[in-house]
């Protein structure tokens, strides 16, 4: 069934446990989210991000994904994952899109601010959820994730929160997109903080790669979603390697069942299992 972010997240909250965000560039990927959501029985964010439009376009992708939630027996939401533009975003909601993250966090605060609350008032009148982002997520190659005066404070977050209204908060506490070079250093206590001083779900991006007990500190400590996507891609090869003496339509299947095995650890770790 295709739902918004509110129908999962304050529930994850209150419960204490997260709901996945899996980005899926193709319909093998998307396959193996939808089925390892109804088999655990967990609900489940599938989308895509404008940074992965370049391998699955979003006209192209985006009716397939909105089928598959439809036709789902557990809650699927159908999220556009970091939105840079609000003609990207738009065009998402147009599609049927359930829910958006509007990122303006390279900007200017003061622009992020501005341009997320209009986002979110446009969303709104639609039904439509929104995510936000303050601090800077950075990327694990550059190792742009290690400097602390990026990080999201409480008093930002209780004024992005107010000013925009959005109903997820993606926030910066030491993870990074893509693949680690070195262990990514998290700052628990500031998650605490922030997860004390307001209400909204907290989103941690930069995921894959994390240790199971770094997932199960920042599920314990206050986070509701968590993104992932590289260790999809991971799973993915992984099978093309191991398949590769395979017929094609072989390996194809062998992706999928990789990938749904790396969904389904992730929702396990995540505690979202017999959620739905």
């Amino acid at each position: 069934m295709l739902v918004n972010l509110n129908d999962v997240l304050r529930d994850a909250q209150k419960k204490h446990y997260a709901v996945g965000l899996f980005n899926t560039t193709d319909t093998d990927m998307l396959e193996a989210a939808i089925a390892a959501a109804e088999e655990a029985r967990s609900p489940i964010i599938i989308g895509t991000a404008e940074v992965l439009l370049p391998f699955g376009e979003l006209k192209l992708i985006a009716p397939s994904i909105i089928a598959a939630a439809k036709r789902a027996s557990v809650p699927v939401v159908v999220h556009y994952d970091h939105g840079l533009t609000e003609e990207r975003c738009m065009e998402a909601i147009e599609l049927g899109f359930s829910s958006i993250m509007f990122d303006g966090s390279l900007g200017a605060p003061s622009e992020n601010l501005e341009r997320t609350a209009k986002m979110v008032k446009y969303a709104h009148s639609r039904h439509i959820s929104v995510e936000g982002e303050i601090g800077h997520v950075g990327e694990a190659s550059t190792g742009d994730n290690e400097t602390n005066d990026m990080y999201t404070t409480p008093g930002e977050a209780i004024d992005f929160v107010r000013t925009t209204g959005v109903d997820a908060l993606a926030i910066a506490i030491g993870t990074a997109h893509g693949a680690y070079k070195t262990k990514p250093k998290l700052d628990i206590e500031r998650l605490a903080e922030i997860r004390a001083a307001i209400d909204t779900p907290l989103v941690l991006h930069g995921g894959s790669g994390l240790s199971d007990d770094d997932f199960r500190n920042v599920i314990r400590y206050g986070i509701a979603k968590v993104n992932i996507f590289t260790d999809l891609c991971l799973a993915g090869v992984a099978a093309m390697r191991d398949g590769i003496e395979e017929a094609y339509l072989d390996i194809r299947n062998r992706k999928v069942e990789y990938i749904k095995r790396a969904v389904m650890r992730k929702m396990e770790l995540f505690g979202s299992v017999g959620r739905a």
